[in-house]
């Protein structure tokens, strides 16, 4: 088995491959550390502490609001004088597994790293597999805990501190609160504290005495692309449990038989999203430098990657772009004006994957071609083809709290929107002049802008979720692509339209 031993920048596993995965991951359950989201469950056996465990998620980050803390993945908390296991990633980005206990035994220690990975993972585009393997029985001191990311096994530590033999651990212990997406924590003040997650976690396993490999829930393909497989058949022990998230109206319910469900807090039916390491879809690049403003300070990407927001005070522009180029073929993508007072400016296109490396959130080179538009009478609509190249339609402002449809033929020239539904306007770059070629082989990214006049919001659907993160009620006419992927608050192949794509990696395959 290959390892993680050089200290690197590590990305995700993007989840496109040009073969059906045997075992298909259908949903994921999107975390909010504003909203405080996280799956919970008190555990209860016979054993008071653990010595061996084994906890596996998929999981896809998103732009961590509490930003300078830890994003944390899982804890297990036991109430007696604060003691947990927690695994979260660092402020850093670095991957951190954290006791406090008083090493073999039960007793009331301070919080310890016990390790802590020099490797950072920031990748916002795809999904990570993270493994940690408890065995503190093993003979052998480093075994006794491992990490293991996308089935490579991590052997490059910042912090790697010795775990005893027969350490005490708290994970699926009787008497522990068990959390995914959060954790408890005393350190920060005299009661105590929750840290959270933001972002998507799909295949939450937990297993309860058997220390198992990277092996038993994913596998290579032949291009070397980690993905996952049917973790079912494995021994979950007495509190282990298997949340698929497949059922939207419990969440945190147990695939493995146990009957281990897990309290959900804070996360509703429409928490549940398509975007998952089986099928992965485009979502806002966070770590781009056009999702900051100018000062380069704040970001204007939020909830889960999927809205851009903009601010009067301090001059915050919302920017934002999507995280997979397209070079053809028809695709369709939704924007929701979930706040867009009259004074605010909003964009909405396509930039080539050369110029978006070089646009800055200042001057005018922020999209190749898109719409323009400001929400008042008297101001501009404009279509937008090339850098600086614009010509007045007096289209109708878009007006707040509407669905605006999104549809780009790159092989017609042809970029057309519809608002809630409606035909609303088109560009037919073969007969407009001046002109852009969507033909000629360039990687095209999805743009958007909002200026600062006023505080505005808007959410993105790219097929993931037809809620825009549970700002609307999910459509009762919702609709999947031509290929049966994702799910559209309007049908993007009707009233004479066909063959538009969502932008997932099934769609874009290898």
């Amino acid at each position: 088995m290959s390892s993680l031993s050089e200290s690197s920048i590590v990305a995700g596993s993007s989840g496109q491959s040009t073969v059906t995965p045997a075992h298909i991951v259908n949903q994921s359950i999107r975390f909010d550390s504003t909203e405080r989201a996280y799956i919970t469950r008190d555990a209860a056996g016979s054993v008071a502490f653990n010595t061996t465990a084994t906890v596996s998620m998929w999981v896809k980050k998103a732009y961590y609001a509490n930003q300078g803390t830890r994003n944390m993945l899982w804890g297990a908390f036991y109430g007696s004088n604060a003691r947990y296991d927690a695994m979260q990633f660092q402020s850093d980005d670095s991957l951190e597994f954290n006791i406090r206990s008083g090493g073999a035994s039960t007793s009331t220690g301070s919080s310890q790293v016990v390790r802590r990975t020099n490797q950072k993972f920031k990748d916002p585009h795809a999904w990570y597999h993270i493994l940690t393997v408890i065995d503190s029985t093993n003979s052998v001191q480093q075994e006794r805990l491992n990490f293991y990311v996308n089935g490579n096994k991590i052997t490059d530590w910042h912090t790697n501190n010795a775990v005893s033999s027969g350490q005490l651990f708290y994970t699926m212990a009787d008497g522990c609160e068990q959390n995914v997406g959060a954790y408890q924590d005393n350190d920060y003040g005299s009661s105590y504290n929750y840290l959270y997650f933001d972002g998507y976690i799909a295949e939450i396993v937990f297993i309860d005495g058997t220390a198992y490999g990277p092996e038993n829930f994913g596998e290579f393909t032949s291009a070397g692309i980690w993905r996952p497989v049917d973790p079912s058949g494995l021994t979950f022990g007495t509190n282990g449990f298997y949340y698929k998230g497949q059922n939207s109206s419990n969440l945190g319910d147990d695939s493995s038989g146990n009957g281990n469900d897990g309290a959900v807090a804070n996360l509703t039916a429409q928490d549940q999203v398509l975007d998952t390491p089986t099928n992965n879809f485009c979502v806002l690049n966070s770590v781009d430098k056009l999702s900051y403003d100018s000062g380069a300070t704040v970001r204007g990407v939020r909830e889960a990657n999927l809205a851009i927001i903009s601010k009067p005070t301090g001059n915050v522009n919302g920017y934002g772009r999507g995280n997979m180029p397209v070079t053809s073929g028809k695709w369709y993508y939704e924007v929701y004006t979930t706040t867009y007072p009259g004074g605010e400016a909003i964009g909405i296109g396509w930039q080539k994957l050369e110029n978006a490396q070089t646009a800055t959130t200042s001057g005018s080179g922020w999209d190749d071609f898109g719409i323009n538009q400001r929400h008042t009478s008297s101001a501009y609509t404009s279509w937008k083809w090339s850098t600086n190249q614009s010509t007045a339609t007096g289209l109708t402002p878009f007006g707040q709290g509407v669905v605006i449809g999104v549809y780009t033929d790159f092989d017609s020239n042809l970029f057309m929107l519809h608002v809630d539904g409606s035909s609303y306007g088109s560009v037919d770059f073969d007969s407009t002049s001046p002109t852009q070629d969507l033909t000629d082989g360039s990687q095209w990214l999805p743009v958007f802008d909002l200026a600062n006049d006023q505080s505005a919001q808007i959410n993105i659907n790219f097929g993931q979720d037809d809620s825009f993160n549970a700002q609307k009620t999910s459509s009762s006419s919702a609709a999947s692509d031509a290929n049966g992927f994702g799910k559209f608050y309007y049908d993007p192949n009707t009233g004479g339209r066909s063959g538009y794509l969502a932008l997932c990696s099934r769609n874009l395959g290898a």
